[in-house]
């Protein structure tokens, strides 16, 4: 029960951090369709913002083009009229032209010849310092070129130069009259990237910019709060797996969806407590029922072996029987004094004393003291020591693991066969990250009974009819006293015991 209870207990971390990489992949999913989702609607507003903006720009510059149209169709209209009233114009294009043009803001224009060129200029709607007389030299060429068009094609021909900053028209039309090669001409400039519709482009794309990196930030900002939170979270738990101790209780962590979790956490927790309570007590009474009747069971047979030697000496009275039987009833008294000393090696709580200990001494010690006993049934003992470390020694108590080596030692030379080998070894791993000392006892004797593995390391548990059933019993309290484990090992026709124990306490 007291190991169902304890393998509960990380259980429940590793749910909730199974759940945790649960909640986070989700979180994280639904992070990431969020950003996905909002940079698609961030790609399709600027797509439609540039769009709108596309559109305003076209729209400027056909207005600007209808201008020029009609700018110089004014000119050919006033033209018409002079050559109807048989005024050849001469000197006076110029003030013609720059009435054609007054009412026309941002459009100049003027008079071409193909044979002389510019023959009238004028930009009356000019915002410079005075009037405006001389042709714009930049865009001469452009000027040149369209009105040799119009006077080829003898319709009116409009070209478009568009630049980064602004969209330049002009348009050349064929004046009538009796000096042929003759053209009207108007030119306007449409500032693309200017004006009221640039402004409301370049204010939306810049909020657009601040709400997309404002979500970013937030979203960034959250998923580190809530990330920080659920680590702390973690962390408290983790500590019951180290120490082997109850659920901690966590502190709140100040988001309400996650305080709701912890909340049923702790409650979880303490539910466990108090059942982990009762069922160590209810296991702690259901053991001193068994402890009893098997320490009544073990002591009420030796007795009954001396009271019956007793009777027979006594109702014989035969010296030699009377020496026979105080001999077995010596032996009956230390069997009972060995099954005392183990009851309270193993029920006695003993501190545990933990210092570095140089392991290839200690099993050297060990194998030392039972080489007797393995001589006298043709048993060697095997050291293997090779796999630990030159220069690290473990934090042990040394005399308690001596005892559990000892009881694994007696334990191996009682079941090994005359002329096999006994090997205890002793070497350093890692598990999970953590260095682990694996010590082992192996023998190649007959194994352990399939009927009794099961509860192989409980007290009076034992495959011998002289044994107390006690030695592995001890064997395990000390390991767990050491947080550690001891079990038996599955490696063919040998059979081992191990002691799985930490290399440094946590």
């Amino acid at each position: 029960m007291e190991n169902a209870q304890i393998s509960a207990r990380p259980g429940a971390a590793v749910v909730f951090r199974r759940r945790n990489a649960f909640i986070r992949s989700s979180l994280q999913a639904r992070l990431v369709a969020l950003w996905i989702a909002l940079l698609a609607s961030a790609a399709a507003t600027a797509y439609l913002l540039y769009g709108l903006y596309t559109q305003s720009t076209a729209v400027q510059i056909s207005q600007a083009e209808i201008a020029v149209g009609r700018a110089c169709r004014e000119i050919i209209d006033r033209y018409t009229v002079l050559v109807r009233k048989g005024e050849e114009p001469g000197g006076d294009l110029a003030g013609l032209v720059a009435g054609a043009l007054a009412r026309w803001p941002g459009i100049e224009g003027g008079v071409w010849s193909a044979e002389s060129g510019s023959l009238a200029y004028a930009f009356p709607s000019y915002e410079g310092s005075g009037p405006k007389t001389d042709l714009p030299q930049a865009e001469s060429e452009t000027i040149r070129a369209v009105n040799a068009e119009s006077r080829q094609l003898g319709r009116s021909v409009v070209t478009h130069r568009v630049s980064r900053t602004q969209a330049l028209l002009v348009q050349a039309c064929p004046l009538p009259g009796r000096s042929p090669g003759l053209t009207g001409w108007t030119m306007t400039r449409a500032h693309v990237n200017d004006g009221p519709a640039y402004t409301r482009f370049l204010a939306a794309l810049g909020f657009l910019a601040v709400a997309v990196v404002g979500a970013a930030a937030f979203l960034g900002h959250f998923l580190y709060g809530y990330a920080r939170r659920i680590a702390r979270l973690e962390a408290a738990l983790a500590i019951p797996e180290r120490e082997g101790a109850d659920l901690a209780h966590l502190d709140r962590t100040g988001e309400r969806e996650l305080d709701r979790l912890v909340d049923a956490l702790n409650a979880a927790g303490g539910r466990l407590r108090e059942a982990r309570e009762q069922a160590l007590a209810a296991e702690r009474f259901a053991a001193l029922g068994r402890l009893s009747a098997d320490i009544a069971h073990e002591i009420r047979n030796p007795i009954a072996a001396m009271r019956l030697k007793a009777e027979n000496a006594l109702a014989t009275g035969d010296p030699e029987r009377a020496a026979t039987a105080l001999r077995t009833i010596l032996g009956q008294i230390g069997r009972v004094e060995t099954l005392v000393r183990d009851l309270l090696h193993l029920t006695q709580p003993r501190p545990l004393l933990r210092e570095p200990t140089d392991l290839r001494r200690l099993l050297a010690e060990c194998a030392q003291l039972h080489e007797d006993q393995a001589r006298t049934r043709a048993i060697r003992i095997r050291v293997e020591t090779d796999a630990l470390p030159a220069a690290e020694h473990p934090h042990l108590d040394r005399t308690q693991v001596q005892r559990a080596l000892d009881n694994l030692l007696l334990n191996a030379l009682r079941h090994a066969p005359p002329g096999s080998a006994v090997t205890v070894s002793a070497r350093r791993v890692l598990r999970d990250g953590t260095a682990r000392l694996d010590l082992r006892v192996s023998d190649e004797g007959p194994g352990i009974d399939p009927a009794i593995r099961p509860s192989l390391f409980e007290p009076f548990v034992t495959g011998r009819s002289d044994g107390t059933g006690l030695g592995l019993a001890i064997v395990r309290k000390i390991a767990r006293a050491h947080r550690g484990e001891a079990r038996l090992l599955d490696t063919g026709p040998a059979t081992a015991f191990l002691l799985d124990l930490p290399w440094q306490p946590s």
